[in-house]
């Protein structure tokens, strides 16, 4: 595995959070090895907002806001509430 990728992974899963280490960590595992790179990158710029503001948004307790909205944040919220 890449190791950037590894850093990705880790990084969504040691968050501080542990409901989005959950939701985040999950997801990493199960699409981050398939993503290209472009989705790679928006998935990062995703680790990089404050998590709070992140679990509002997946969880669609609040909109997300249009200058977040990409494919993986779609795939990412659909993923994670399709259990719910």
């Amino acid at each position: 595995m890449n190791s950037d990728l590894r850093k990705l992974r880790f990084r969504a899963w040691h968050r501080g959070f542990r409901e989005l280490d959950l939701l985040l960590g999950t997801f990493a595992d199960v699409y981050l090895d398939r993503m290209s790179t472009v989705e790679v990158q928006e998935f990062e710029k995703i680790l990089n907002l404050p998590d709070q503001d992140v679990y509002e948004w997946i969880t669609r307790r609040t909109p997300l806001p249009a200058k977040y909205q990409s494919a993986v944040f779609t795939k990412l919220q659909d993923f994670c509430m399709k259990d719910r």
